[in-house]
């Protein structure tokens, strides 16, 4: 029966241009997978692995990992990075291979901002063996490659705070070419980001973050979240997607070169009955070329 209704909502979230792109509780580490302005920004060589699996439970219910690494060139205004993800989600299997160029303009003695193009790589695989439950004569298994890009800007002043534009995916395509072709139809996702950085105290820091995320066919997605780091090194928050979850999140400065973060989701849907909520892990390492770069943790 949970096999039935996840492939269910699956392809109903096909049908309604629902959630394409994979979703991150802790997006906030992750924003060069949704802005190609972001490379290079953090003024190292940075490389940042996450593994995530929704709904956990729930037979063919999403699982994605993606592995990104991103620097500025010394001496220039170019930043460069290359990201691989991973989602899995009930028939279908994607692999994305991303290729981010940004350049930036000072705009003031903090102001920095960047502009992004991103070129993409796109392998799906569909597999119908594993829809037995639901049987379609129309429905055939195929592999296929489609690029793509997209494109981004983000301003950052200082270490205080961001905000962000971008468009991961600009070619509208289809991933399946028959009579049903609006199955797996492929729609543009845009992404509105942002955050403020408060000094509470001398060791206390508050950062109010925001992603809104718009595709046609479905509701505009708020992710609202807040987060607080102690000391430099520990930090605890909690974040609200609306309509869809509810997340706490823990994150570890184990030094100047390594973070690793957690999170997890419990819905505020339906779906909540039928899964024991989402996990989230995420580890960030990061090479100094200048001990005078990142004195302090950047919290975005």
């Amino acid at each position: 029966m949970k096999k039935i209704i996840i492939i269910i909502l699956a392809f109903v979230s096909f049908e309604i241009y629902a959630q394409q792109d994979a979703q991150y509780t802790q997006y906030m580490y992750n924003t060069v997978g949704v802005n190609p302005a972001y490379a290079g920004s953090r003024g190292v060589l940075s490389i940042t692995g996450l593994h995530r699996s929704q709904w956990v439970g729930l037979k063919g219910a999403p699982t994605t990992q993606t592995l990104s690494v991103h620097t500025p060139f010394e001496n220039s205004r170019v930043g460069l990075g290359v990201s691989f993800s991973n989602d899995v989600i009930g028939p279908t299997e994607e692999q994305y291979v991303n290729i981010d160029f940004s350049y930036t303009i000072p705009t003031s003695e903090e102001g920095r901002l960047s502009f992004g193009v991103k070129g993409v790589a796109n392998f799906l695989k569909f597999d119908h063996t594993l829809l037995t439950a639901v049987p379609d004569p129309n429905l055939q298994s195929f592999s296929k490659f489609q690029p793509n890009f997209g494109i981004g800007a983000y301003y950052h002043a200082a270490d205080k705070w961001y905000v962000g534009l971008s468009a991961p995916n600009i070619l509208e395509t289809n991933h399946y070419d028959n009579s049903i072709s609006n199955l797996g139809k492929e729609r543009m996702n845009y992404y509105l980001i942002g955050g403020y950085v408060f000094d509470l105290s001398s060791n206390v820091k508050l950062k109010p973050a925001v992603l809104f995320k718009y595709v046609s066919g479905a509701p505009l997605q708020a992710d609202l979240s807040a987060n607080v780091m102690f000391s430099e090194r520990f930090i605890l928050g909690g974040a609200y997607r609306w309509d869809a979850a509810f997340s706490a999140m823990a994150g570890f400065q184990v030094n100047k070169k390594i973070f690793i973060g957690y999170g997890y989701d419990m819905d505020s849907t339906e779906l909540s009955g039928f899964n024991s909520g989402s996990h989230e892990i995420i580890l960030r390492f990061e090479l100094f070329n200048d001990k005078n770069k990142l004195i302090s943790p950047r919290f975005f």
